[in-house]
């Protein structure tokens, strides 16, 4: 097999309209320009013989590295400690503005504190997931790698008649290579940008210089805004920022993830493109960007949703679809990528997301909990905004029976799925309150009806006395950890005993030393092949379950021991395996999501019990 890192050996950089990964011994083996989800420049993470790499590295064979963040931003330093010296790579990429940009810059500073060191530069594009060929041209300011569509520039950051960057070499694959010489106290680096028609142009030292800076000062200018006091201060405010750098600035639109294909099980099939804006994820982050004091980027997505809202597709799924692309573009068709073998073999490599016209009737609840708790924030919903809510919940009044693929987006046809019902709840709770808290007129009544109507079924046909415990699905015995959010949304108290049965019993069967599996796929076959890691959005939903029940020890012991999952910087991807190795797509926005809200919760439940000044609470 060939040589792959661990999906957890990365950090992050991003500018807001697209990101890179930068694994810890300095390689960037993702990277897709001009957005998230456009084609692939370096993908050598999916394919690393095929895929393409931007690799910085010290010339010795032996070397031990180390990865780090600037504090409180998205700059990711990576450090190379030899017998010689000591190096550094700096990456960062430049914040674009919210009007949508075909050109990107990232920045690679290279420099020596300690010591002398040479290292190793390659740049190996390939474009358009590799299938597409490209060609170099190299002059005095740096080369040009062009392919249909887009052209990247590899500028050199020097000082002027400045020959520390050794000759470059051309690859009959159209690949360059040099070696650049430094001693302690020198800083020298290249730029990469994409775009239509860019050119390199050398870029001296202090303008590198003054690029960092300016970024620096944007990332810590943003953290500054949180109204985040409590205890992981560190961790949530790395959460934050990955949300932010998840965050397409002109929409507002927030991806599930960055990447690709990652999977969730070695070698299996389990491999989905997550690089675009589900309704129910982004809709999720409002309430936790809202509980942190970031009102401007929960505005900005709720602005993205209600234009959803406004502006339906009309498909036979309903109003909404499941998800878009990060510029509300509902066509997400699914493709085989032939020609990359896959992360660790892991096949097929797909691009677009099949499940994009699946029946998911949760998203309903998500999207108006997300709507309800702007409205709360002064974020007007305005007149055309509440007729298509209406409209929206005349909709799922006469359409909420059906069976549904259900939040898992599972692939073993529609079934009646518990939570799906109780977003329907939440959906309607939300727009009748909408509706009484600015005297808008509605059919209340119709509404009032359906949700209790879902309330009666949920508790006659989603309870399973048998197993003391809501379900999975109606007529069945299978548990579904996505049920923790009962309490959160207000459908049952977290001290009522049929709660108390049902997270019992999930303890029981989906808790593993403290890490949740999200349902058992023997036990409830999902029509793919293959098993699957704990669910790390699941884990923090159960030390947020946990921490309601007034179980805050039990909850903090199960925070604390997930973050040790954590990667080196503070990441997480979608899953954990029973080894403890990070899977599935990287960095996920639902697990950092989720660990702000658990942190708020568990951090509340904390201070009622034990009050920073001493005194006990009544």
């Amino acid at each position: 097999m060939k040589d792959y890192p661990l999906i957890a050996s990365h950090g992050l950089i991003g500018d807001l309209q697209t990101a890179a990964l930068v694994s810890t011994d300095g390689t960037i083996d993702w990277f897709c320009s001009p957005r998230f989800d456009s084609p692939s420049v370096f993908a050598s993470l999916l394919d690393s013989e095929h895929g393409g790499h931007l690799s910085t590295r010290p010339h010795v064979g032996v070397f031990d590295t180390k990865q780090l963040y600037l504090p409180d931003t998205a700059i990711l330093i990576t450090r190379f400690l030899t017998e010689a010296g000591v190096g550094e790579l700096v990456d960062f990429m430049p914040v674009k503005d919210e009007v949508a940009a075909e050109g990107h810059r990232l920045v690679r500073v290279v420099r020596c504190v300690r010591g002398a060191m040479d290292f190793d530069i390659e740049v190996a594009p390939r474009f358009d997931y590799g299938r597409a060929r490209h060609r170099v041209t190299v002059g005095d300011e740096g080369a040009v790698f062009t392919s249909d569509g887009l052209t990247l520039a590899l500028s050199v950051i020097r000082e002027p008649d400045d020959a520390r960057l050794g000759r470059v070499e051309q690859t009959e694959a159209g690949d360059l290579r040099a070696t650049l010489s430094l001693r302690q106290g020198e800083s020298r680096g290249i730029v990469l940008e994409t775009g239509p028609s860019v050119t390199p142009q050398t870029m001296r030292v202090a303008e590198a210089t003054r690029l960092y800076e300016d970024t620096t000062r944007f990332w810590q200018d943003w953290v500054e805004k949180s109204t985040y006091t409590g205890r992981w201060r560190e961790e949530v405010q790395r959460s934050a920022i990955t949300l932010k750098l998840l965050t397409y600035a002109p929409t507002g639109a927030l991806v599930a993830a960055p990447t690709a294909g990652l999977p969730e099980q070695i070698g299996g099939e389990r491999n989905w493109d997550y690089r675009y804006t589900w309704v129910r994820d982004a809709s999720f982050s409002v309430h936790a960007l809202l509980r942190l004091g970031f009102l401007d980027e929960a505005v900005a997505f709720g602005v993205w949703l209600r234009d959803r809202v406004t502006d339906p597709v009309g498909n036979e799924t309903g109003p909404l679809n499941i998800m878009y692309r990060i510029d509300g573009d509902p066509e997400l068709s699914e493709e085989i990528v032939a020609g990359l073998e896959g992360y660790r073999q892991s096949q097929p490599v797909r691009i677009g997301n099949g499940a994009a016209g699946q029946l998911q009737l949760d998203i309903y609840g998500e999207a108006l909990d997300a709507i309800y708790h702007l409205d709360q924030t002064g974020l007007a919903i305005g007149q055309a905004g509440w007729t298509a809510i209406s409209r929206l919940l005349d909709w799922l009044a006469d359409n909420w029976q059906q069976p549904e693929e259900g939040i898992w987006e599972t692939r073993g046809g529609r079934k009646e799925f518990t939570y799906g019902r109780l977003m329907v709840w939440v959906a309607f709770d939300r727009g009748i309150r909408l509706a009484a808290q600015h005297g808008r007129p509605a059919p209340v009544a119709r509404w009032t009806e359906a949700r209790d109507a879902v309330y009666t079924e949920i508790m006659e046909k989603g309870w399973n006395e048998e197993r003391r415990a809501f379900v999975q699905q109606y007529g069945d015995t299978v548990l579904d950890a996505s049920l923790l959010k009962m309490p959160q949304v207000g459908f049952i108290s977290p001290h009522d005993e049929l709660w108390r049965d049902t997270l019992r019993a999930m303890e029981e069967e989906l808790v593993s030393d403290n890490l949740v599996y999200r349902y058992n796929p023997s036990a409830s076959p999902d029509g793919l092949q293959g098993s699957e890691g704990t669910f790390s959005l699941c884990t923090f939903l159960y030390v947020d379950a946990l921490a309601r029940s007034d179980r805050v020890d039990d909850a903090r012991l199960t925070f604390e021991k997930m973050l040790t999952y954590a990667n080196h910087v503070g990441l997480f991807a979608e899953e954990i395996s029973a080894t403890g190795e990070q899977l599935g797509n990287f960095p996920q926005a639902f697990t950092h999501l989720a660990l702000i809200d658990a942190a708020i919760t568990l951090n509340a439940r904390m201070d009622e019990r034990d009050p920073p000044d001493g005194r006990l609470r009544r």
